[in-house]
């Protein structure tokens, strides 16, 4: 009997589901981290706004490239190593960061982290996928995408609180706590059960060929059509939070530890969220889900943006919606589950991960064109692209099919 065909999770299933979701949740914290350390390193370092956005957008491009890479690595050399090499090269990466000396070496470092961010989510959500029952996929795919808020609260944490008592070398330092999780824990992890029963008949050994069928015809049309939505879901999230703390402090006049508090209300949000969407798309379907789901974060972030002024007045409103927007989010716990449910084992990872992450990849040019807006508006309107992209979600889901109920092994038949 395969794991995803047991009635019962066993500890074999946790300790999977763990692995992943600790490993998302520190690829969040690498990538967010930089963010919060941006006063930092401009006072120390002396670098301009362009130049640092620069540096955020090549690490999202990495990410793309990470996935694409490891993607296809994880269907050459199963989910279980892939993963663990994903947070390890993450993890080095951001240790490097400590040692820039000027503005290419933390280019250089940067790319490195992205390299590793890009490829942990696509292996994480496949192992998951691939090992749960089917009536599960979806809720512990959205479990694990709530590792995110986790993330970025903790980045927001350090970067926000700690890092200003023990310098943005050293909050990169500690962030190689990761790679140990990885170093103590791996021995005790088993491989996907899905991928080691067709790796020899299924699994093509020239990664090449992976990608050629992942655009054939027979997998081009819903190739494309994932990449158009996950697209529209990056752009939707990386226009809001790229510039978010910064927006904050600077345009609305919070205080750090208030643009920090805000940043995590939001968070909480992303959390209740993530972890909601699994039921509701268990319930509802996948479709109607993302639609609720991406429309309350389009609303919501054209509140905290555009009409800012205007639910300010009210007492506490502003706090609603800044929730609500984390909320929305939440229709990025779905990917795993539904990417999972369009594409057979033979190129499953190398699939999820081409999608997501070249969605992801596209991000590069996000910053830039945020500080583009506000040169001749303001960083409100620049965010509030976000709201756009977030209703996009919502009404191109329904280009494709319900999934909701599909058998994961019979996509192999």
């Amino acid at each position: 009997m395969l794991m995803n065909e047991e009635d019962k999770l066993n500890k074999d299933h946790y300790m999977i589901f763990g692995l992943s979701w600790a490993g998302w949740v520190f690829d969040f914290y690498d990538l967010v981290l930089f963010t919060f350390l941006v006063s930092h390193l401009q006072a120390s370092l002396h670098f301009s706004h362009h130049m640092l956005s620069l540096c955020l957008g090549l690490s999202l491009f990495a990410t793309g490239l990470g996935g694409i890479i490891f993607g296809a690595l994880g269907d050459k050399y199963g989910r279980k190593k892939v993963l663990q090499w994903t947070i390890i090269v993450y993890s080095l990466g951001t240790l490097l960061c400590a040692f820039s000396w000027d503005f290419y070496s933390l280019l250089i470092f940067r790319f490195i982290t992205g390299l590793g961010v890009g490829g942990e989510w696509a292996t994480g959500q496949i192992y998951i996928s691939e090992t749960f029952p089917d009536k599960l996929r979806a809720k512990f795919g959205a479990f694990m995408q709530s590792g995110a808020p986790i993330g970025v609260i903790l980045a927001s944490l350090v970067g926000g609180l700690l890092t200003p008592m023990i310098g943005w070398r050293m909050t990169f330092v500690v962030s190689i706590f990761p790679a140990i999780i990885v170093i103590l824990i791996r021995k005790y992890l088993k491989e996907s059960d899905v991928w080691i029963q067709n790796k020899d008949e299924y699994v093509n050994k020239n990664i090449i060929k992976e990608f050629k069928e992942l655009v054939s015809k027979k997998y081009r049309k819903i190739f494309l059509i994932s990449l158009v939505l996950c697209i529209f879901g990056m752009s939707a999230y990386w226009f809001t939070y790229s510039w978010l703390p910064t927006y904050l402090a600077k345009e609305r006049g919070l205080a750090v530890v208030t643009t920090t508090l805000g940043v995590i209300l939001i968070q909480c949000g992303d959390f209740f969220g993530y972890t909601s969407f699994g039921f509701v798309c268990e319930k509802l379907g996948r479709r109607p889900a993302f639609t609720i789901y991406s429309f309350i974060m389009g609303i919501s972030i054209a509140m905290i943006t555009i009409f800012w002024h205007q639910i300010n007045q009210i007492p506490n409103l502003i706090h609603v919606f800044m929730f609500l927007t984390g909320f929305g989010t939440g229709f990025f716990g779905g990917f795993g589950a539904l990417f999972s449910e369009l594409f057979p084992t033979k190129i499953r990872n190398t699939a999820v991960g081409t999608v997501f992450n070249l969605a992801r990849g596209v991000q590069f040019i996000t910053p830039v064109i945020i500080t583009l807006i506000a040169a001749y508006y303001d960083l409100s309107y620049g965010i509030a692209v976000a709201a756009l992209f977030a209703i996009l979600v919502g009404l191109w889901i329904w280009v494709f099919p319900e999934t909701k109920g599909t058998h994961i092994n019979d996509l192999d038949a």
